[in-house]
């Protein structure tokens, strides 16, 4: 083949350290990134482990979604067929789109995301690994819980989008939408995690001179994801506990008869559910950005308009939620801004086809699998772009909803732009896990199937749906002319079941994770491809270009060799270097924690307190839940290790770094914003719930100052709650300011404030049960006490962190030096104590600017 690429001008690289490292040096790294051996395999927190874990578990519902379709087509193969009842087709619906969207198309890209990440940027392993461990551990205990509902009937049966009133109380008496509202809004807390790690991860643990216009797509990609991730999903964790409140407690914020409104869940639920479309395609979009270039064997063409065009989706993909809300009834100057942005979105998805198509014309494309998957997905992804054009358009959708025009047009966006590049990674990368290669022919087998299978199902369903025929119906009389395209539908569904076992056979016949890698078998570029062990590299490269190992000559042997940085266990364990975020410059060396069973009984203990309230078993719930926070307090206990013996570690060449930081170098702290920022956007919505109650029914607002609370309550509250923060800042001051032996005014500072926090919640509280106002006699009243009892939520978290930052300075672990865990408390202090003033405000200011 010929040789296409086109190589970049780089500086040649002064190796850090010319000769080979001594073979002590890896026995020492290999030590320290052992794997635990038996059942205590389980216990390993390595991405390495982690990431083939979460993707399985991922295809395994993927598999299991699928089976529920083929179930569902069968059904619908023939008019008036009898296979299964209304009831069941129900919860197999709203199951198989639930396990699709949650279960599966978020979980897999963050699971690859675990894998390939620290591999592409040279890092041992991401920041935060216990914490990726957990997330992964909820996911499958959660994940199989919600699944076995459909095993005893009370698997969710009002759709995967759950709309209300159909699954208030009134309608759905059971605990079939519970297990819906409690499992998918606890999973998608894992997904915060995760994204959590994926942002600290991207901005921080780089290769030294992987500076952000170095930067591989896929990063940006996936950093994209996960910010989109932190602003969309606290939107459905808002709603599903606002309507689980309404069913457990009757508070009506979705009776109209009481002041609510049932399009209420619609806002809420559409932020999160358009931006998801594009959450899931962006990793996808970086995935085909990856092998593209190493299947031409050239660079990616317009690789900085690509990466504008990732930003460019993320930011418009927010001004899409009410693309599905056209037929609610909504202002005509409302749908028209939202018709336009959801054909504006169109645009820089086609910056990145154009350049993709620009890249395979400069090279000399290879036949393999992850091509034809490649070339599958821009068939099917550009014909599910241009029916989204047709939705876009309001005349359209008010013909077209609610039928099978748009649940064709929704799988071909999902298959086309997800799917079809997640079997091409999954092809592509299996060499970097797996010491025998996944099968060419098998794979070209799974590749016609599915590609077969997608078109002739999901292309007759546009005629189906044109035809008139509904979504969500179990059957249909044989006069409507519908049974014809139903079978052909349903002919291809099994074809697409048939490539996935195609695929399943080849992962069981040649798939064998941790026993080495096959090396760079695609000549590409990236440093994924470097040789690599549990520990990734041998040592740390510095990176001058996107494709290092084309542009920089012999960087595998010198990796390989240990001439870089970090080439044994400098400080004794398992570590990384944490950079800069846009230059990536070394900045500190990051002791990174090993193998536990905690965050594995924390996950399991989590799940287990969601599950309990599900099924009204509260005190094992209660219990449960005890224990999931002492096990999570347990594994973060010796996380932050603080300083080695000498401060700074010689990490090769003679660079020193130091082992411990504090402040905005932290990477702790760094997750501890985005963490505020995923509180504040949850309270944005109940905010916005609050308002939008307000404009549907104000009838139901306090008619007078007099019906409010006295004014004193809340100045009560504001008072203690400023008085909070100001000791907390105190302690800060002091903590700095003293010698380490005189610690206890801040220990002092610390357990005084959190009975201010404590006692500013209770003045509102007692202040609005003193005007009779009950959370479930209106829709004002159950808004005024969410916001307070979510209040109440955040100040049970900063109690529980302040007094177990009490704890660690009693134990020694808390000083001026050593002081990361005061300063993330601190963080989320001010933020608890803003929060509640911004609440007292809403509350009590703005009725009394209305009378």
């Amino acid at each position: 083949m010929a040789d296409t690429r086109v190589r970049q001008e780089s500086a040649p690289v002064r190796l850090p350290n010319p000769a080979p490292r001594p073979e002590a040096e890896l026995d020492e790294l290999k030590r320290a990134w052992d794997q635990p051996k038996g059942i205590h395999f389980l216990s390993a927190v390595n991405n390495n482990y982690v990431g083939v874990w979460y993707v399985g578990t991922a295809l395994l519902f993927f598999v299991l979604a699928g089976i529920l379709a083929l179930i569902m087509r069968t059904q619908l193969a023939q008019p008036e067929l009898r296979l299964i009842g209304h009831e069941l087709y129900n919860q197999l619906f709203t199951m198989h789109g639930t396990i699709m969207m949650f279960l599966f198309a978020v979980p897999v890209v963050e699971a690859l995301s675990v894998f390939l990440l620290p591999n592409m940027q040279a890092a041992r392993d991401l920041p935060f690994p216990r914490l990726s461990a957990y997330a992964f551990w909820a996911y499958f205990f959660g994940g199989l819980a919600f699944f076995c509902s459909l095993f005893f009937g009370l698997a969710p049966n009002g759709g995967w989008f759950m709309y209300p009133p159909l699954t208030s109380y009134i309608y759905s008496p059971g605990i079939n939408a519970d297990f819906w509202l409690l499992g998918i809004g606890f999973i998608e807390i894992s997904a915060i995690a995760g994204a959590i790690e994926i942002i600290v991860g991207v901005l921080k643990t780089r290769a030294p001179g992987q500076s952000l216009d170095k930067l591989p797509v896929y990063s940006w990609a996936m950093l994209i994801f996960a910010l989109m991730v932190i602003i969309a999903f606290p939107a459905i964790i808002a709603a599903t506990l606002l309507l689980e409140l309404e069913r457990a407690f009757h508070w009506p914020f979705f009776i109209a008869e009481k002041g609510g409104d049932p399009l209420l869940w619609q806002h809420l639920f559409w932020f999160f559910g358009h931006p998801e479309v594009y959450v899931i395609f962006l990793p996808a979009a970086g995935m085909v950005s990856m092998i593209v270039p190493t299947m031409a064997q050239t660079p990616l063409a317009g690789y900085r308009l690509v990466v504008l065009a990732v930003i460019g989706t993320g930011f418009l993909s927010f001004g899409l939620w009410v693309h599905h809300m056209f037929t609610t009834g909504l202002p005509q100057l409302s749908l028209s801004f939202f018709s336009a942005a959801s054909m504006a979105v169109s645009i820089p998805s086609g910056i990145q086809v154009f350049a993709w198509i620009a890249t395979i014309a400069s090279g000399k494309l290879q036949n393999k699998t992850p091509t034809y998957f490649i070339l599958g997905f821009l068939f099917i992804f550009v014909i599910g772009g241009l029916t989204g054009v047709m939705v876009a358009m309001v005349p359209f959708d008010w013909q077209a909803h609610d039928t099978y025009f748009i649940v064709a047009h929704l799988h071909y966006v999902l298959i086309g732009g997800m799917v079809f590049p997640m079997f091409a990674a999954l092809y592509y990368w299996a060499p970097t896990a797996s010491k025998t290669p996944l099968s060419e022919t098998l794979g070209k087998w799974a590749f016609w199937l599915m590609f077969i299978g997608v078109n002739v199902t999901f292309f007759t369903m546009h005629i189906t749906g044109l035809m008139g025929m509904p979504r969500r119906t179990y059957t249909y009389i044989a006069e409507m002319g519908w049974g014809p395209l139903n079978l052909i539908s349903t002919l291809g569904a099994y074809m697409i079941g048939a490539g996935v076992l195609v695929f399943l056979i080849d992962l069981a016949k040649n798939f064998r994770p941790y026993q080495g890698d096959l090396g760079n078998v695609w000549n590409a570029g990236t440093l994924e491809w470097l040789p690599s062990g549990n520990y990734q590299t041998r040592s740390i490269p510095i990176v001058t270009s996107r494709e290092p190992l084309w542009d920089q000559p012999n960087l595998s042997e010198d990796v390989e060799a240990g001439r870089y940085y970090l080439p044994g266990a400098q400080t004794g364990g398992r570590e990384t270097i944490v950079t800069s975020p846009i230059d990536a410059v070394p900045q500190y060396v990051l002791q990174v924690p090993g193998p536990s069973w905690r965050t594995v009984f924390a996950a399991f203990f989590t799940a287990s307190f969601f599950i309990g309230l599900t099924i009204k078993l509260y005190i094992p719930a209660f219990i449960c839940g005890v224990l999931a926070v002492a096990f999570v307090i347990w594994w973060m206990w010796d996380t932050d290790p603080g300083p080695a013996g000498t401060g700074e570690i010689d990490i090769g060449g003679g660079l020193r770094l130091p082992t411990y930081v504090t402040g905005p170098m932290n990477h702790s702290w760094w997750a501890t914003i985005i963490l505020v920022i995923v509180t504040g956007m949850v309270f944005s919505c109940i905010v916005f719930s609050y308002f939008y109650l307000w404009t549907v029914n104000p009838l139901i607002w306090p008619a007078s100052a007099a019906s409010l609370p006295l004014i004193w309550w809340p100045i009560g509250a504001a008072a203690l709650f400023i008085a909070s923060g100001f000791l907390v800042w105190f302690a800060g001051r002091r903590l700095s300011q003293v010698p380490e032996r005189s610690s206890w005014p801040t220990r002092i500072a610390l357990v005084l404030a959190v009975p201010l926090l404590i006692g500013g919640v209770a003045l509102e509280v007692f202040g609005q049960l003193e005007t009779g106002l009950r959370p479930s006699e209106s829709g004002y009243g159950a808004v005024v006490y969410t916001l307070a009892s979510y209040q109440g939520f955040l100040v049970a978290v900063l109690a529980i962190m302040g007094l177990y930052t009490v704890v660690r300075s009693l134990s020694g672990r808390l000083t001026c030096v050593r002081r990361s865990t005061f300063d993330n408390t601190q963080l989320l202090w001010q933020y608890g104590v803003a929060q509640g003033l911004v609440t007292l405000l809403i509350i009590h200011a703005f009725p009394r600017l209305l009378v």
